[in-house]
């Protein structure tokens, strides 16, 4: 990687705790699961006898030896096989974190086996519909040899070793595919790229595709609270693991140890069913970038209401994946091309929800963006600019430490696909401004609506997403620009969604007024006829933290924030509307 190397610490090794499953000992070998077998109470039986193959050692292209559990239909047919690929132990289904992960966003233990990965396919399902499944400890976890890295194109190059390799075994037709949520969705992405000759269809289930933009780095702000996570809790080996955070902190600009956490999107060609939603901050952004730059031809979007989890362990999604992978593996004629390109969501925020509505693409093609002024002065917003300037401020740790912007809708309005706001500001008493902006959704009377994206509603669900856990309620489309980090990407930014190089800092001087342009998470809303949307611009982060306990992130900014309004620096947020 020429000059820039990456930093590596020493892992933790893994001990039995909260994160080990039953199955997570080292015990090479192959046995029987009969049809009715429960590896323990609060999971399903197997529908079918499973061959099980434990701790299979499999050598990368450097020497470099992982191990593989397999579980494939018992008996000598051929399957096609899903590899779920991530850190996350391979017999790490049936531990206390992840049972206490289900707990929590009210997922009950008893829709899967126990023998799935965290976030991955249930090998109860799909070895009854006739596929293998292959869980791997990657690079540098458990058992493993190597070094650990963190969404990056070495994952790619190693799952292609491991997917060349199932692809010749014995009992496999020679058809591979990729499915899973998060991290397994991210490795599809880096997987695909390398294009290995075995792989015939991906299923990425929301997933960040760029780690500076997503993870480290979202707007230029050091907010590295859910990456300290990831980094101290997912690679438990016997070697060492990639440092993250002191990586962005050794390079808090773009440069090539962060271009190569980008995939390259434009090698993916694979038949390719992508899932996202409008509400996970973590991943949003980044499934829908992938999905707009791949190149697959064969490629479909569908963007639901939920969360990641109960949506991907829905037993009609599952049943929809599986005509997918019945068409690419299996060579099957099921209809699968008369699904539409684009299945998107409409949020109505007090349970008018409505999903899986058919578009050729996204945003669907009759969504114009119509720009809505800001005025400073009425604090309202409009179609027409206001003819005379005026300016919003608030100061940094004050109370309110905010301003806001409100347009009420006359008749019934949609809103489908990426906002963005283009501001102009200063700082008065600073030399930068870290700003977050918020598009609420209110109803007739002002009252901000939310939703939770799991089926726990209980006090508990209520108390953790108050001031964090984002991705469990839904508040609305939040943006977020470090204003010294506003220079714009000409190649990456399109009209709708604008992009920044991160590649520069330059500091505003005093007195000094520019004008920035932040994107805001893509939208599916509706809007009855005097109901409202307010835009919150705001020195703080408004959703507080992605996951329960992560730490959260504070400006090391102070100073004045001043909108300017109306005149010749007409501020306005850019919405996706669609005919009613």
């Amino acid at each position: 990687m020429s000059d820039i190397q990456k930093i590596f610490t020493p892992s933790q090794p893994l001990e039995p705790g909260a994160r080990y499953g039953i199955l997570s000992g080292f015990e090479p070998g192959t046995r029987t699961l009969e049809a009715g077998f429960r590896i323990a109470p609060p999971f399903k039986p197997l529908p079918v006898d499973i061959a099980f193959e434990k701790d299979v050692a499999v050598t990368l292209r450097d020497g470099v030896t992982i191990h593989v559990d397999l579980f494939r239909p018992a008996g000598a047919e051929r399957v096609p096989v899903i590899v779920a690929w991530s850190p996350y132990g391979k017999g790490q289904g049936t531990s206390a974190s992840v049972m206490g992960i289900f707990g929590m966003v009210g997922l009950d233990n008893g829709v899967v086996s126990g023998l799935a990965k965290f976030e991955g396919p249930d090998p109860a399902y799909w070895c009854a519909q006739g596929y293998a499944i292959c869980n791997p400890d990657i690079r540098g976890v458990v058992d493993s040899e190597g070094d650990s890295v963190v969404w990056d194109r070495q994952e790619g190059r190693d799952c292609y070793d491991l997917i060349e390799w199932l692809g010749v075994q014995d009992w496999c037709t020679g058809k591979v595919a990729m499915s899973g949520t998060s991290y397994l969705a991210v490795s599809q992405w880096f997987t695909a790229a390398e294009q290995p000759p075995h792989l015939a269809a991906i299923n990425p289930w929301e997933g960040v595709s760029d780690v500076y933009r997503d993870l480290v780095m979202r707007g230029g702000m050091p907010d590295t609270g859910f990456a300290g996570q990831l980094q101290n809790n997912s690679y438990w080996g016997k070697g060492r693991r990639e440092d993250i955070l002191a990586e962005a902190e050794r390079h808090p600009l773009m440069n090539e140890l962060w271009e190569n956490k980008i995939p390259q999107f434009e090698k993916i060609d694979v038949p390719a069913y992508v899932v996202a939603s409008y509400s996970n901050t973590l991943h949003t952004a980044g499934t829908f970038r992938a999905w707009r730059r791949m190149a697959s031809e064969d490629k479909w979007l569908r963007v639901h209401n939920s969360q990641e989890w109960p949506d991907y362990y829905d037993a009609a999604n599952t049943e929809d994946l599986r005509r997918f992978f019945d068409r690419f593996l299996k060579g099957e004629d099921n209809g699968w091309e008369q699904t539409p390109r684009v299945r998107y969501s409409l949020l109505d925020l007090q349970g008018g929800d409505r999903v899986n509505v058919p578009a050729d693409r996204f945003p669907p093609a009759d969504v114009t963006s119509v720009k809505y002024y800001l005025d400073g002065l009425s604090r309202g917003m409009a179609t027409v600019a206001p003819t005379v300037g005026a300016t919003a401020d608030y100061a940094v740790g004050a109370d309110p430490d905010l301003v806001s912007f409100v347009t009420r809708f006359a008749q019934e309005t949609v809103l489908v696909g990426y906002p963005k706001a283009h501001l102009w500001v200063e700082a008065e008493g600073a030399d930068d401004m870290d700003l977050f902006l918020l598009v609420q959704k209110l109803d007739a009377y002002g009252t901000p609506l939310q939703a939770f994206t799991v089926p726990n509603h209980n006090a508990r669900v209520h108390d953790i997403t108050e001031h964090g856990a984002s991705i469990l309620r839904y508040k609305g489309a939040d943006g977020r620009l470090r204003v010294s980090m506003r220079h714009l990407d000409e190649q990456l930014s399109t009209e709708d969604v604008p992009a920044h190089s991160f590649d520069r800092v330059e500091k505003l001087s005093p007195g000094e007024i520019v004008d920035v342009e932040i994107g805001l998470l893509p939208v599916g809303l509706t809007f009855r006829p005097g109901e409202q949307l307010r835009l919150v611009v705001s020195s703080r982060s408004l959703l507080g933290t992605m996951m329960p306990g992560n730490r959260a992130y504070t400006t090391p900014h102070g100073g004045r924030h001043i909108v300017h309004t109306g005149g010749d620096r007409a501020s306005y947020l850019q919405l996706p509307v669609k005919p009613a």
